[in-house]
């Protein structure tokens, strides 16, 4: 698995814990790696990717009447669901670029995550 991982371009460290099913992946700065990628390497060894704790880059986007987040580097939109109602609406964001905390939930095998229950916006710089 730490292999299959490290192997994407863009990648930076790999930890991964069989005892705990946990692989925790950090990637580079500025890096163009997408979900489906990652989702791969995780397939090809066996396993599926879970629900997984994010922090994203991106610019807010409203796709097909949702609000979310486009990937820096990437293609990959993210549906943006807020965790509570607590937490600022994605909205506000629009068009702006900013850093997204939360969770992107598990998906069934094959398909690729969009969307990410997050907890923290804030405004990139």
């Amino acid at each position: 698995m730490r292999v299959s991982l490290k192997a994407i371009p863009g990648v930076d460290t790999v930890d991964v814990s069989l005892e705990k099913g946990l692989a925790t992946v950090k990637m580079k700065p500025g890096n163009m790696t997408t979900l489906k990628q990652l989702n791969e390497a995780i397939a090809r060894n066996g396993f599926t990717m879970k629900g997984s704790t994010a922090i994203v880059a991106g610019t807010v986007v409203t796709t097909n009447g949702k609000t979310a987040v486009q990937v820096s580097g990437s293609n990959d939109v993210l549906n943006l669901v807020p965790e509570s109602s607590s937490v600022v609406d994605g909205a506000s964001f629009t068009g702006k670029s900013i850093v997204v905390e939360g969770m992107i939930p598990e998906t069934s095998k094959g398909k690729v995550p969009d969307t990410i229950h997050y907890r923290s916006i804030t405004e990139g710089k």
